[in-house]
């Protein structure tokens, strides 16, 4: 079964639609962008298109590349101090000249909806669910929710190693009880793991890492990342070769993007109550 990560996302917009249009005072979502990268330009665009579509105030404010560290930094305490934003983003990535993990560092916590701060960051590790979330691997928790998937005592493989997506899904399934096997590019023979798993999240970039021999029957397999080869796109599991193995895959391309959104509004939501 192809996951119907539309449906998923839809639903999330349509709850967010419902509670904010209860609220005397709506959310407001800011971005910082400094930058004039075609993808950030459109993972913005969305942003703003679905903050907008549930009720959302959204505030860009843009940066020309030659802004200084300070500045930059001086307009993140803006954001911090500012009671009509109730959370943002600093868009990334950003010049060389800048120090991405400085900037990050230096927003407030209870603000920080990407969830890239150290803090926030840490208290996933300590079963510490009371604030915001990380939003691509709440995604695809998001995604075990609405299917319904008991992820206790599942074998669970998660290939790759990023702060945003491998450390905290990692975090998240053993909080869930399930048991997780961690590979990246220095694991030999991934396929020793991913033939045993029931479940395959993959995040790294290399074309068609996951094949059809690699995975038993009845597999879920959760697609995370994409390459360019030759002007052509391969995510990391050949699609075509393993959807009819398995019990349920996530569709390629397009829903990384779309879930990731709909858990940063979530998130924004919760900053403003």
């Amino acid at each position: 079964m192809i996951i119907d990560w539309k449906k998923i996302a839809w639903e999330i917009y349509e709850k967010l639609k419902e509670q904010i249009s209860k609220m005397d005072r709506k959310p407001s979502l800011g971005v910082i962008l400094v930058w004039n990268n075609p993808s950030s330009e459109k993972y913005v665009e969305q942003k703003k298109k679905w903050a907008e579509f549930v009720g959302m105030n959204f505030a860009l404010y843009r940066f020309e590349t030659n802004i200084s560290e300070k500045e930059l930094l001086e307009e993140v305490e803006k954001l911090n101090n500012d009671t009509n934003t109730s959370g943002f983003i600093v868009q990334l990535p950003l010049p060389d000249s800048i120090d991405d993990k400085k900037i990050i560092n230096a927003i407030n916590p209870t603000k920080d909806v990407d969830w890239f701060h150290p803090i926030n960051q840490g208290k996933i590790l300590i079963w510490d669910n009371s604030w915001l979330a990380p939003c691509t691997p709440s995604g695809i928790m998001e995604i075990f929710s609405h299917y319904d998937i008991n992820l206790s005592g599942k074998i669970v493989t998660v290939i790759w190693k990023s702060n945003i997506v491998w450390k905290p899904i990692t975090a998240m399934l053993i909080n869930a009880w399930a048991t997780v096997i961690s590979c990246n590019s220095k694991t030999p023979d991934i396929s020793k793991f991913t033939s045993i798993s029931d479940i395959i999240i993959s995040a790294t970039g290399q074309a068609w890492i996951i094949k059809q021999e690699m995975v038993k029957d009845w597999v879920i397999l959760i697609d995370v990342w994409f390459n360019y080869i030759d002007w052509k796109i391969y995510w990391d599991m050949d699609f075509e070769n393993l959807k009819d193995k398995t019990s349920m895959i996530t569709p390629v391309p397009g829903w990384v993007g779309a879930m990731t959104v709909a858990v940063l509004l979530k998130n924004t939501l919760k900053a403003a109550k």
